[in-house]
């Protein structure tokens, strides 16, 4: 029944390409629904829940950056990100904006396949068994890793995917360095980067958003740490 399939929002001003990746999504399994721009996305949202949005970049008025700015500071539904700039800085921006993942045009549908089963495997995936059931405690901030929640104060704080799925990785064995390598394999945090400095920097990104999330201050973290020539460690009360 369409009810229980994967419910995908695709935005993007390319009409051709907009019908083409609805067609290719819902031949591939998924209940597809398109927008032209971001008020047409509020629009969508507003009506349906979705699972995931394959969100353009570049958009006439409002761009896919800023929209995606703007809705994270209500929902934590994936986000994937599709852009024509290739370059590692304009992808790490997207990761900053909260895009789960990112897709550079052009590309192959297959690619993008891959990537939304991807995105949508880990959200639905349960808490790993090492933390299944655990609640990590970072001062204010307390982390549910069975249910990828996190409190700060007792006041829910929204998390994307891979933020969640960092938390949970490092969660595992609070006081162990993971690598940025690590991690990127765990969690798919640098996925798509290219050459492995933009993996890695996407990592970073990743951390750094984490952080104003769950540090007091987060230009000092006490909690989520770096170990120099390692990478990180998360190390609770």
């Amino acid at each position: 029944m369409a009810a229980d399939l994967p419910h995908i929002l695709v935005v993007d001003d390319d009409d051709r390409l907009r019908k083409l990746l609805q067609k290719y999504l819902c031949d591939n399994g998924f209940v597809v629904v398109s927008a032209n721009d971001a008020p047409d996305a509020r629009h969508k949202l507003a009506s349906v829940e979705f699972d995931l949005i394959v969100l353009d970049l570049m958009m006439p008025g409002e761009n896919g950056l800023d929209f995606a700015s703007d809705l994270r500071r209500t929902s934590d539904i994936p986000i994937l990100m599709l852009t024509a700039m290739g370059e590692a800085d304009d992808r790490i921006r997207g990761l900053e904006s909260g895009a789960d993942d990112y897709l550079t045009k052009p590309f192959e549908p297959r690619e993008l396949l891959l990537r939304i089963n991807a995105i949508l495997k880990r959200v639905t995936a349960p808490g790993a068994g090492k933390t299944e059931g655990a609640r990590i405690v970072m001062g204010a901030a307390e982390f549910d890793a069975l249910r990828g929640e996190l409190t700060v104060y007792g006041e829910p704080v929204r998390l994307t995917t891979v933020e969640v799925e960092l938390l949970r990785v490092l969660s595992e064995r609070p006081g162990h360095p993971y690598t940025r390598e690590d991690l990127i394999e765990r969690t798919g945090a640098g996925d798509g980067a290219g050459e492995a400095a933009a993996g890695g920097r996407a990592v970073d990104v990743q951390v750094t958003r984490l952080r104003r999330k769950i540090e007091p201050d987060p230009k000092t973290p006490r909690y989520l740490r770096t170990v120099r020539g390692q990478g990180y460690v998360l190390t609770p009360d």
